[in-house]
């Protein structure tokens, strides 16, 4: 499959996705309660980070459990991860950023990915791979919405998610760009109703943010 096919997948998941919740579960029980409640609140994919030892067992969990959701591996920063992560049946990629030769091998991955950056300069390095579908990150640390508004014109091709520092309160604001194909964000996944096992509110605050999504695009 060609990269153009892999990355026109890329924006059709993300498009339906709307909201991404980025989520970092402790073990595998969690992975599945919160994922269950972010599905039952509309929440269509989820990037599931490799920040713990329980992501990867996590991932095949909810490949076999919860075949409704979309799971995409994040914090993806080596070959190694991106070729297990295949192997195990993710469903798409994210990394937060992305050097040349983790790059190269992406642009080869037979899955949709999302590579990171926070520049101009590695956007158009990206581009020249053929990548069209990228993630913004760290997102308010670098610009917010000014830099989505400075990207659009001089690349107009490229779709964009932009993650971190985005909230509830924000997320609307972010999805209008017309360059923002999703928006990732963690506020419906905060650690404390994790720990709580609070998941009749991770289901409610993945119901508004699936609102959001309806309403901006009903504009």
């Amino acid at each position: 499959m060609s990269i153009a096919q892999t990355q026109a997948q890329a924006e059709q998941l993300l498009r339906k996705s709307g909201i991404l919740p980025v989520v970092t579960a402790d073990s595998v029980d969690e992975a599945r309660k919160l994922s269950a409640a972010l599905l039952k609140g509309g929440l269509t994919a989820i990037e599931l980070t490799l920040r713990t030892p329980a992501a990867l067992d996590a991932l095949v969990a909810l490949k076999k459990e919860l075949p409704g959701i979309a799971v995409g591996m994040g914090t993806v920063l080596t070959i190694e991860q991106m070729q297990k992560c295949i192997e195990l049946g993710a469903d798409f990629l994210v990394t937060p950023g992305t050097p040349p030769e983790l790059a190269d091998a992406l642009a080869k991955a037979p899955i949709p990915v999302v590579p990171g950056g926070a520049t101009p300069t590695e956007f158009l390095s990206l581009m020249a791979r053929g990548f069209r579908v990228c993630k913004l990150f760290p997102a308010t640390a670098v610009g917010g919405l000014s830099m989505l508004k400075g990207l659009a014109g001089p690349m107009a091709e490229l779709k964009i998610c932009p993650t971190g520092g985005i909230t509830e309160d924000t997320a609307a604001e972010f999805l209008a760009q017309p360059n923002v194909v999703c928006i990732g964000g963690s506020w419906m996944v905060p650690r404390n109703w994790l720990k709580a096992g609070e998941w009749d509110k991770v289901e409610a605050s993945a119901a508004k943010a699936a609102a959001i999504v309806a309403g901006v695009r009903a504009r």
